[in-house]
């Protein structure tokens, strides 16, 4: 028989981190985060002190060694939790891009940053995209070259999460840069992974977006002009570093998918409270088929979805654990999540917010941000909807029916 339970650490955790976000991030909380633009640094702090922030590190680095069946009870707990989604966005980005750092980078990243990071006193993100696009890893042109024991790295980076947070905090960002020239046919080789630390001389963060939603979290981007690393800030193998960015890419859209899940489980929760209550023609319109059948449509599919982002976790898990799985099989079934998390928890805030009228649309409503921010995941945060289906498509028919080859 195959055993769909939790661990009972698993639930005893579940539990723990529910009722610290019941305490610390009340809706209320939340609003004035969205309102302000922030995160409170002692929120940061108190993560750190629950051992959430970059969670999936092991042990023996200073983590708390969480596998990803247990890291998605922590997403979906602060998805639910904050429904902007902010806290979620800053919180995944290290625990999945924080872990590839952690994985391949020398003792001296470590301590500089993954270790500080651990106690919410410093930053560390992605750093992929580029003005001429996101999802073609292959083709960015920023470059860094050889410079006796270190690197030379120049390039712009744009569409960046937590570039005013890396600044305020300290820390720094893995970025991907183009070491070698391409082989025909092989655009992908060539590329090395850095840590480029924020303070780094030739640095210049150099704009910060307006985004709709998500508001506590920064969005921007920075330029390098020159800026020397020593060679210890190299992540991985010389022009391996497109490898590297796919695997963070994976482990960020298992999260993506767990968060998408608490959100629209908070967004129903809301919803079906609101109509119990409601009345027209004398009684509760979620007594109404046009509500009532909307609502068990939504559930049904959240809770499909659900099964299949931990049953993704879990094979990430034997991925690394045992080897169970290779990264191409668990990689369908991430893209798989991917493609459909954040829309249907948009169709859920949305359905939710027209239930509510008029409400629905005022600031008064909680919904209004989470629309807002699972957006962000809609657009193309850690790969479109369109690259997901490239994905799926090339593991269901094979490598030759890649359409850009």
């Amino acid at each position: 028989m195959i055993d769909f339970s939790f661990t009972e650490e698993q639930e005893l955790f579940r539990s723990a981190i529910r009722e610290w976000c019941q305490k610390n991030l009340p809706l209320e909380k939340i609003r004035e985060m969205d309102s302000k633009g922030e995160i409170p640094r002692e929120i940061l702090k108190g993560m750190g002190d629950m051992g959430l922030l970059v969670m999936t590190a092991p042990q023996e680095h200073g983590g708390t060694g969480a596998d990803w069946v247990t890291a998605c009870i922590a997403a979906e707990e602060l998805g639910y939790a904050d429904v902007s989604i902010a806290l979620p966005v800053l919180w995944l980005v290290e625990s999945s891009w924080g872990f590839v750092v952690d994985r391949y980078c020398s003792e001296r990243v470590r301590e500089e940053c993954i270790r500080k990071a651990f106690k919410g006193d410093a930053f560390i993100g992605i750093a992929s995209t580029e003005s001429g696009g996101g999802s073609d890893v292959a083709a960015f042109k920023s470059t860094a070259r050889r410079d006796g024991n270190g690197w030379v790295l120049n390039g712009e980076k744009i569409y960046i999460s937590g570039t005013e947070e890396a600044k305020k905090l300290g820390g720094g960002y893995f970025v991907i840069a183009r070491t070698s020239p391409a082989p025909e046919g092989a655009s992908h080789r060539g590329m090395t992974g850095f840590y480029v630390p924020m303070n780094a001389e030739g640095v210049e963060i150099n704009k910060r977006f307006e985004d709709m939603g998500r508001m506590a979290i920064s969005t921007g981007g920075f330029m390098m002009q020159n800026v020397k690393v020593p060679d210890d800030y190299r992540i991985g193998e010389v022009d391996k570093g497109f490898y590297l960015t796919m695997e963070g890419f994976d482990n960020a859209r298992i999260l993506i998918a767990a968060v998408c899940v608490g959100a629209a489980r908070r967004a129903l929760d809301i919803g079906m409270e609101y109509i119990k209550e409601r009345k027209a023609f004398g009684r509760p319109i979620g007594k109404f088929e046009g509500i009532q059948f909307e609502l068990a449509d939504d559930w049904a599919q959240l809770e499909a979805l659900k099964s299949l982002t931990y049953r993704t976790a879990w094979m990430n898990d034997m991925k690394y654990k045992q080897g169970k799985f290779s990264a191409l099989e668990v990689g369908r079934y991430i893209a798989a999540c991917k493609l459909i998390a954040p829309h249907l928890a948009f169709d859920i805030y949305k359905h939710a917010m027209i239930w509510m009228g008029a409400y629905g649309y005022t600031k008064e409503c909680p919904l209004e941000m989470g629309l807002r921010g699972i957006m962000s995941y809609c657009v193309g945060a850690e790969g479109a909807s369109n690259i997901q289906r490239t994905v799926i498509g090339r593991e269901l028919l094979g490598k030759e029916y890649i359409p850009y080859k």
